[in-house]
């Protein structure tokens, strides 16, 4: 029989970024479940109150997940009930399963990790789960999970830095980030212009004051054409009606679209906390986020046209025939990435 391996999916980034680590696996029998609560705690906090409404915990989110999959005849397993597994793919590792902690587990990188912030220190201090940050700033930190696939050097120094084990730290890239050179070839009409990526934070139950942000941009466009690309889980409704009353008159607005390609297209790109100011980085254009941008210029994804679902399946495939224990593989494994990075990412 073939061995099995599942993947935790959560958002559609990371949904199609597990998508196309199994492309590489196809010998294996492969299954999907979105990421699910495994604790009384958690599934409270899920079937009583509105809390986790706006995380892939949320029916939702599973919903767009499996109808993704589906379409491409993918085999889904909610929870992973149905079968024992050779090797689980976590798309985080702030909640893994108790069930899967004595099968062998990959970590993979989606993409920006949420500033630290005062409650992400109260929650390591108390060794609380670190899904009770309320964000992403603890995810890739845990140590949890046996071998981490990250971004770039950058992010393999953070999560080390942060708690994890660096031996188990590997630079492989990820899917969605990796070759945005790609979306220059693109058919969307407009061009020259600066552009405003904008962040869930209120959805997620973070302060914004999003007034005082549309000014912020409009000063930054200064007279230039502004086109805002708002995020796909923000109530689109109150961010039209408040871009309309704060921005300049002939501002764009767009909820849907390929936000790379509108990207790509741009004069200047302005972001909160979205990980698509990597796609800005890796084009050459000039970016501004509510993170350190020289950091953020550290931290961003390697670009190797494209071959990181590759490097992190041959990681998959190694790692479920190696028949020793577990915390003896990586003592033995030497990684030769698919692709040398053809583009380095550096601060102006």
């Amino acid at each position: 029989m073939r061995k099995k391996i599942l993947f935790i999916t959560g958002s559609i980034n990371q949904t199609s970024q597990m998508h196309q680590i199994s492309e590489h696996l196809s010998d294996f029998d492969c299954w999907f479940s979105q990421l699910f609560a495994d604790n009384n705690f958690l599934k409270g906090i899920l079937k009583y109150t509105p809390v986790a409404n706006h995380t892939v915990l949320a029916d939702h989110f599973r919903k767009k997940s499996e109808n993704y999959l589906s379409h491409f005849g993918a085999q889904i397993d909610r929870g992973g009930n149905r079968h024992p597994y050779d090797l689980v793919v976590n798309c985080t590792d702030m909640i893994v399963a108790k069930k899967f902690r004595h099968t062998k587990t990959i970590w993979v990188q989606e993409g920006m990790i949420d500033k630290t912030t005062l409650l992400t220190g109260l929650v390591k201090a108390l060794n609380l789960p670190p899904y009770c940050s309320g964000d992403t700033s603890l995810n890739g930190s845990t140590n949890v999970c046996d071998i981490y696939c990250t971004a770039s050097i950058g992010y393999k120094n953070y999560f080390a830095r942060k708690g994890t084990d660096p031996s188990k730290l590997i630079v492989t890239g990820i899917p969605n980030y990796d070759n945005q050179r790609q979306y220059l070839d693109n058919d969307f009409p407009l061009h020259d212009y600066v552009m405003v990526a904008t962040t869930d934070m209120r959805e997620t139950y973070r302060f914004e004051n999003r007034a005082a942000f549309i000014r912020h941009a409009a000063n930054i466009a200064d007279r230039r054409q502004l086109l805002f690309k708002l995020h796909p889980n923000e109530n689109v409704p109150r961010a039209e009606a408040e871009i309309k009353k704060y921005a300049p008159e002939g501002t764009l607005i767009f909820s849907n679209g390929n936000t790379n390609h509108m990207i790509a297209n741009c004069c200047e790109l302005i972001t909160q906390y979205s990980t698509v100011v990597y796609t800005g980085i890796a084009l050459g254009k000039k970016v501004h986020s509510y993170f350190d941008i020289e950091e953020l210029y550290r931290l961003a994804p390697v670009q190797n046209g494209g071959t990181s679902a590759k490097n992190i399946a041959q990681i998959c495939r190694q790692y479920i025939d190696f028949t020793g224990k577990k915390e003896d593989f990586l003592k033995g494994f030497t990684f030769k990435a698919e692709s040398e990075p053809y583009l380095e990412v550096r601060y102006a």
